[in-house]
C-alpha cells in the first residue's frame, strides 16, 4: 500500500473527536500510530482507541484495539491513559483500568503482533493501589544503562518508577519503586502542582526530560498544564522546572483563549529529528460529549500538535507555550 503524500501545514486539532491521553509511536510499516483513552462514538464504546497517519496530521481511526477486556476488569469502563512500545516486531500496551473487584485502580499489560491489535492482556495487573495511584503508565527502554523502565503515578501521590522484566509484562523480581516527582504540599489552591500525572520521559543530549501534566483534566472547572523535570539519570534525581526558575507558575504548555485544560502529552519526533508534542486539550466552542457515563460535564478532550525545541537545556514550544490555533508548518515525513 502506497503511504499518501505528506501534509505541508496542519491546524489544531489534529483529530477533532474525543481522544484523551495519547500516545504515539512510528511502527515498521512507515504509519503512525495513536493510541486514546477508552470513549464512546456513536453509540458505541472503545476500550482502546486506534489511529493511524502518514504524516502526523491527518489521521484515520482504526477503531478498536482491545476488543477483549481482561477478566480482571471484565465488567468496567473505564479503561484510560494507554502508552505503546514496540520491541522485536511485537507491541506492548500498558494501561490503567478499574477492576471488578476494589475501587482503586490497576496497572495493566497487554500485547499484540501488530499496532492496531488485538491487544491480549498477560492475564493479571503488574499492581493495584487505592484510588487512582496507579495510574498513567509509561514504557521507556533506557539506551545508556540498557534497562526498562515503567513510569506511572497521579492520585495526589508521587511519580514512580520500577524496572520491567525481560518479558515486559511484568516486573522485574527484587526490583523497588522509586519516587521521583512529588505533589507539592505547599502548593496554592489551583497551582499545576497540586496533581501530579501523565509521565513521559525522553532522552536528548545527556538529559532524561520528564514531561507530566498537573491539576484537574476535566470538567467545568478543568485547570491543567503541562509540566516538565530533567535529570542526568532515568531514575532521577529529578529538578523541575518550577525549582529551576524559582517560579511556581513555571510551564511548558498552559491554555488560551482557544485551547482549555491542555495535557497529557507525549513526544514523537518526525523524519527530519524535529520533536513534536501531542497532547490533549478541551475545544471551549463544544466542551462536552456524551460520554460513557453520560455525566454532565463530562470534557470532550481532542488531540493536538505543536513543535518541540531544546534551549538552555530544557524543552520549550516554539508557539511560546501555548497550543497553536492558526496553520503551522508540518511535521517532515
Amino acid at each position: 500500500m502506497a503511504i499518501p503524500r505528506p501534509a505541508r501545514t496542519y491546524t489544531n486539532p489534529i483529530w477533532d473527536d474525543d481522544f484523551p491521553d495519547p500516545t504515539i509511536i512510528r511502527a515498521a510499516d512507515g504509519y503512525y500510530y495513536a493510541y486514546g483513552t477508552q470513549t464512546k462514538r456513536q453509540g458505541r464504546i472503545i476500550n482502546l482507541q486506534v489511529a493511524r497517519s502518514p504524516d502526523l496530521v491527518t489521521w484515520e481511526l482504526l477503531g478498536e484495539g482491545m476488543p477483549d477486556k481482561p477478566r480482571w476488569a471484565a465488567h468496567t469502563q473505564k479503561f484510560w491513559a494507554p502508552h505503546v512500545s514496540e520491541h522485536a516486531g511485537r507491541y506492548y500496551l500498558y494501561y490503567s483500568a478499574l477492576p471488578d473487584t476494589c475501587t482503586g485502580f490497576c496497572l495493566g499489560a497487554a500485547s499484540a503482533d501488530s499496532p492496531a491489535g488485538p491487544f491480549v492482556d498477560c492475564g493479571t495487573p503488574l499492581q493495584c493501589g487505592p484510588g487512582f495511584v496507579d495510574l498513567d503508565p509509561m514504557s521507556f527502554d533506557d539506551p545508556a544503562a540498557g534497562r526498562r523502565w515503567l513510569y506511572w503515578g497521579s492520585g495526589f501521590g508521587p511519580i514512580k518508577m520500577q524496572e520491567l522484566a525481560p518479558d515486559r509484562l511484568s516486573f522485574l523480581p527484587g526490583s523497588e519503586v522509586i519516587e521521583l516527582i512529588l505533589p507539592a504540599s505547599n502548593a496554592a489552591a489551583g497551582s499545576y502542582e497540586q496533581l501530579v500525572e501523565g509521565a513521559w520521559v525522553v532522552l536528548r543530549e545527556g538529559w532524561y526530560y520528564l514531561f507530566y501534566s498537573g491539576n484537574n483534566c476535566c470538567g467545568p472547572q478543568a485547570h491543567y498544564a503541562v509540566l516538565v523535570a530533567r535529570s542526568r539519570q532515568a531514575t532521577g534525581p529529578f529538578e523541575t522546572l518550577t525549582a529551576a526558575t524559582g517560579n511556581p507558575e513555571a510551564t511548558l504548555l498552559a491554555a488560551n483563549d482557544h485551547w482549555h485544560a491542555p495535557g497529557h502529552n507525549c513526544v514523537i519526533t518526525d523524519a527530519a529529528g524535529h520533536d513534536w508534542l501531542a497532547y490533549h486539550a478541551i475545544d471551549p466552542r463544544q466542551p462536552t460529549f456524551d460520554a460513557i457515563d453520560d455525566e454532565q460535564g463530562f470534557s470532550r478532550r481532542v488531540l493536538l500538535l505543536d513543535r518541540l525545541e531544546y534551549a538552555d537545556g530544557w524543552p520549550r514550544l516554539l508557539t511560546g507555550g501555548t497550543p497553536s490555533w492558526k496553520a503551522q508548518k508540518a511535521p517532515l515525513t
